[in-house]
Order: C-alpha cells, then structure tokens, then sequence
C-alpha cells in the first residue's frame, strides 16, 4: 500500500492498545506545535496530536490542557517559542524580562529544561539562576526572551515535570 508507515514491531503482530505518551514526550509535541504556527502542517500535526490524545476520556484538567496544547499560539507568543526552543535544543541560557502575577517585573537568567502546557497555559520550566532553583515561566509573562549564548547545565525534562507519575 502507497503512502502507509509501519511501526517494525506492530507489522508483524496484532493491534494493541496505544501506549501513552510520558510528560516528557507531551512536552516536547507541545513545544514543536508551538512554533509552528497556523500553516497547513501545523493543523494537521494538531489534528493528529488530538486524536492521539483523545484515545483515553479525559477530566476537565486533561480536556482544558488538550485544547490549550492544540490551540496555535499567537504571534508574539509563537516567536518567543521559537527561541526558548533553540536554546533548549542548544542547551543555551536565555534571559528573561518576566512579569510575575503581580505585575512585579525582573530580569532572570534561566537555564530551560522543558516547556509543558497545563489548563489555560504554556510554561517555560528551567533552572532559574537568580532563585537558584527550578522555576516554571508563564509564555504570557514572559515579556521578552534573547540568547545569552552562554551553555547551560544539560537536565533531564523527566526530572522536573509535574503531573507525571514517579517509577
């Protein structure tokens, strides 16, 4: 048949239930659909994301995030993806101009790990060299993003992602 794909293992053998996707591996679709913008491939990626992620019901957290995580960002927001996920690709420090939730704002060298969608939002999660420590960003307070070019410490997304169950 022209045009199909195969996974080698299930060739050969019998349709199984899908296996579910880890924090980890949400949030890197979820990055790679961020910068993708409102093209034609990133609306069937979405599509495809979707219905991957709606084999299983799903409570109103899951439903929230789902529509958040398929939901092209806007372009701002969309461009500001785009860097954070060169620098995490890069393993390269970026500096923020953040506001935090009261209106607070700083300026903060991050390391990034990961981003990840929860509900209503996208977060940036890295290690914070001003608090020293792990600190998830919200994209919509994130004013401004740049490169510093300097190397950041590799971490393992696994290790700092929520809502993930602990082996």
């Amino acid at each position: 048949m022209a045009n199909v794909a195969t996974h080698p293992q299930t060739a050969t053998t019998a349709p199984t239930a899908p296996i579910p996707l880890t924090a980890a591996e949400i949030a890197a679709l979820a990055l790679s659909l961020a910068h993708l913008g409102a093209g034609p491939q990133a609306v069937t990626a979405r599509r495809a994301l979707h219905t991957l992620l709606d084999a299983a019901p799903h409570d109103d957290v899951v439903t929230t995030t789902l529509a958040t995580l398929t939901t092209p960002l806007d372009t701002a927001t969309s461009d500001r993806a785009r860097v954070i996920a060169a620098a995490i690709t890069e393993h390269r420090v970026v500096r923020l101009c953040y506001g935090d939730a009261g209106a607070n704002v700083t300026i903060r060298e991050v390391e990034p790990v990961t981003c990840l969608v929860h509900r209503d939002h996208w977060y940036l999660v890295g290690w914070c060299r001003m608090r020293r420590g792990i600190r998830a960003f919200r994209f919509d307070r994130i004013l401004a993003v740049e490169s510093t070019g300097l190397l950041a410490r590799p971490r393992r997304a696994e290790r700092y992602l929520p809502f993930q169950r602990r082996g």
